[in-house]
């Protein structure tokens, strides 16, 4: 086959396995590149230290593969028939990141890239090397997306599409196969900022500049300490992730729904109750999301993100589920729940919190109780 044919059979291909969008781009270093470099030496990946990591591997694709020639840039829409954040407006339930709510992604993204490389492999009149990634090596996903014709990257920083939206996981596969090469799509968030103006937390400082460090989705997974105090107010009650800034781009007014049904929810974890989340020991953890991207932030994390959407609540129902974990085995649980309580019962709790210095063995809880109560 010639180079075009051979390119349009693999679009074929992946297609056919179920991706809604492939693209294919030339092995480059793109003007994102620098921008990406940029944004590190900002601080704005905050505890994200693997992104530091080899930064000549991200800078260009031959130091990872030496006769990369392609990129091809696989997309599979994972948004299912449910509300949005935005139009859910119990906040005695939790909200979990609409692309969390069913199995692992990195898996079902793997096996279906796997059969597009073996197909490639295969098919080739060349002895071809390739290898694929899926949210997990050095490349510019959203960039190479970009130069795919995949999408353009909004203000959100997301890659969106203009036919499916911005619900998208993206996976490549580089190759040293010479292919027939898509053009990118033009930018069409226009004078929009719907979704600068309706992040909680400002963590958009600029159209297309996110500063991680106050982002919802990195405070609820990617930061593994404690939640600065002056940025839990605006979490709300997402306790893994955050879907604002795509729910209100209009772009995904009208999203196609996925096929797929490893991306549908788990049962529970669509607006799951903050109540039966507290409760989680570790071994109900371990099985209520065995294979599940929830597991990121382990245990401790979620529940740190659960004492938070309770405190946030202003609910006093669940006042007896934050007293239980003020005696959780993990420290940052225990520093969350204080601070969940003085935030529904104010001085109501000063005798709990006091009480509960008295035994507290860990500075970081006790730091929490000082700072609410003003003691010493």
């Amino acid at each position: 086959m010639d180079t075009f044919s051979f390119t349009k059979s693999i679009k074929d291909k992946a297609l056919a396995l179920g991706f809604d969008l492939v693209g294919v781009s030339p092995v480059d270093s793109f003007p994102e590149n620098q921008y990406f470099k940029e944004w590190l030496s900002k601080g704005f990946s905050g505890e994200m230290k693997y992104m530091d990591r080899a930064p000549e591997r991200r800078e260009h694709l031959k130091h990872v593969l030496p006769d990369a020639k392609s990129v091809i840039s696989c997309a599979l829409n994972y948004n299912t028939d449910y509300p949005y954040s935005v139009d859910e407006k119990d906040k005695s339930k939790g909200w979990i990141s609409r692309y969390a709510w069913g199995d692992d992604y990195h898996h079902v993204m793997e096996d279906k890239l796997g059969a597009v490389m073996n197909y490639i492999k295969e098919e080739a009149s060349e002895e071809v090397s390739s290898k694929m990634y899926v949210d997990t090596g050095p490349v510019l996903e959203r960039v190479y997306g970009k130069y795919a014709g995949v999408g353009w990257i909004g203000k959100n920083t997301c890659l969106i599409n203009q036919e499916i939206g911005s619900w998208i996981f993206i996976g490549e596969i580089i190759t040293s196969l010479e292919l027939d090469y898509d053009n990118p799509v033009p930018d069409r968030c226009g004078t929009c900022t719907r979704c600068i103006d309706a992040c909680p937390t400002d963590a958009i400082i600029e159209p297309y500049v996110l500063d991680s460090r106050i982002c919802i989705s990195y405070l609820t997974i990617e930061l593994k300490d404690k939640v600065p105090v002056q940025l839990r107010e605006g979490i709300d009650n997402n306790i893994y992730g955050c879907d604002i800034c795509q729910d209100v781009c209009p772009w995904n007014k009208r999203a196609q729904i996925t096929d797929e049904p490893g991306f549908k929810p788990r049962e529970d974890l669509y607006s799951p109750d903050l109540s039966y989340l507290s409760g989680l020991s570790v071994e109900d953890f371990r099985m209520v999301f065995k294979g599940s991207p929830i597991k990121r932030t382990k245990r401790r994390g979620l529940l740190r993100n659960v004492m938070i959407a309770m405190g946030n609540s202003g609910n006093k129902n669940f006042i007896p589920h934050i007293k239980e974990c003020l005696n959780d085995e993990e420290p940052l649980v225990r520093a969350h729940a204080v601070w969940a309580l003085w935030r529904i019962d104010g001085p109501g709790s000063n005798k709990i919190l006091l009480d509960h210095r008295t035994v507290e063995t860990d500075d970081s809880v006790n730091e929490e109780i000082d700072l609410l109560l003003n003691t010493d």
